[in-house]
């Protein structure tokens, strides 16, 4: 990295809130993911351990400089921030940000427990609440965006129209974790069926997006080089949706009382591991087409923006359903594939984060498409125009 001033192609150094975006969530939801995911590796090695813990701790401070530097943005630049509503690609980040928060909720689960016993599953199950109605409100009312204000149209088209989506699926996923930790209650078992509504709200539409997906990709080729990493999002639906069945089929038992909610448990738990491996074997099949797309446009110039992000979350919810499917089923190959992916995570992690650390420092990343007066409602690449090799 140079050490030349820094910011110093921005105009000023209040144009980092100026041109903040949510896109830069999606930082919070990979380095969350890649914590939980390493905390998942077999062996529990104390060095890994501790690196994973460290990751949740940083990512908790991470993801609490973007929200004050979004929520300054929209105070001090109301009427430009709220031209994200109207921009075809920009608007889709907003489901970032309740699944960046998702994985801290997930961490106080694994890493606070250790730290403040019951006082960690209450936050998160507090904080859970809340990422519930975020992902809601994204699911419901970025898709009437599209609808009302928004220019859509087939041949632009990218994985990105699944992002406001699978917030509510990460969100599902996220139940079955802490149900285990409330006991039978009233709460786990509302808990519990507001799970099971928040997966059908994401995976079933975005099972629709996917055939868009399929067709876009069959008629018009492959997106340029600026959006080539959305092909890596249809990994999300199918890493959170098979994650998601699987949680919430080993929480049923915990959060159902009597012989009629042991009998109901005991259906869930065995439909969502079948359920799991079904998506898991579609989510493989789009694991290797975003492999064969990135690697054709690794022939022409892959340029860098805040998109490479997408490199490592939907892979990362990928790798630990794969991982717990291993748990479930006991077959070596889930876990020998699930350390696999965990290993190219990390490697996506490090590279993505050096090259977010370099476009930060000079303050190239910090310019929003949706504030580009020939962007209008179309849709265009997050940082694209700020794209660089370096």
């Amino acid at each position: 990295m140079s050490l030349s001033r820094p910011l110093n192609q921005l105009a000023r150094p209040g144009e980092v809130v100026r041109q903040f975006t949510p896109n830069w969530f999606t930082a919070t939801m990979g380095t969350g993911i890649l914590a939980l995911a390493l905390d998942m590796l077999p062996g529990h090695l104390p060095w890994l351990a501790a690196l994973a813990e460290g990751l949740w701790w940083f990512n908790m401070g991470l993801f609490a400089l973007c929200s004050i530097l979004y929520g300054a943005r929209w105070v001090l630049y109301f009427d430009q921030a709220r031209r994200i509503f109207s921009h075809g690609t920009m608007c889709m980040f907003l489901g970032a940000i309740p699944m960046g928060l998702i994985t801290i909720v997930n961490g106080f689960l694994a890493f606070g427990i250790a730290h403040w016993g019951g006082i960690a599953v209450r936050i998160a199950a507090d904080l859970w609440w809340l990422d519930a109605a975020m992902a809601l409100a994204c699911a419901w009312f970025v898709p009437f965006l599209m609808f009302t204000r928004q220019d859509h149209a087939l041949e632009r088209m990218t994985g990105v129209w699944l992002l406001p989506i699978v917030a509510a699926e990460v969100t599902a996923g996220s139940a079955g974790l802490i149900i285990p930790h409330l006991g039978a209650t009233a709460e786990a078992r509302t808990m519990l069926f507001i799970g099971y509504g928040l997966w059908a709200t994401s995976v079933l539409p975005a099972m629709g997006i996917l055939v868009i997906l399929f067709l876009r990709l069959v008629l018009h080729r492959l997106p340029g080089p600026d959006m080539a990493v959305t092909s890596w999002l249809a990994l999300g639906p199918l890493g959170t949706g098979a994650l998601g069945l699987l949680t919430l089929g080993a929480a049923a038992g915990h959060g159902l009382a009597g012989s009629a909610g042991a009998a109901l448990a005991q259906v869930a738990h065995g439909a969502g591991v079948i359920g799991a491996a079904i998506l898991w074997g579609y989510g493989l099949w789009w694991w290797v087409i975003a492999m064969l797309a990135t690697i054709h446009h690794l022939r022409g110039g892959l340029p860098f923006n805040m998109g490479w992000w997408g490199f490592t979350f939907p892979l990362g919810v990928y790798a630990v359903a794969t991982l717990d499917l291993g748990t479930e089923t006991g077959l070596a190959m889930y876990t020998v594939l699930g350390v696999f992916f965990v290993g190219l995570l990390a490697l996506f992690w490090l590279l993505v984060s050096a090259r977010t650390l370099a476009g930060a420092y000079h303050g190239r990343l910090f310019q929003a498409p949706c504030l580009m007066p020939e962007a209008g409602g179309r849709e265009s690449a997050p940082g694209s125009t700020l794209a660089s090799p370096a």
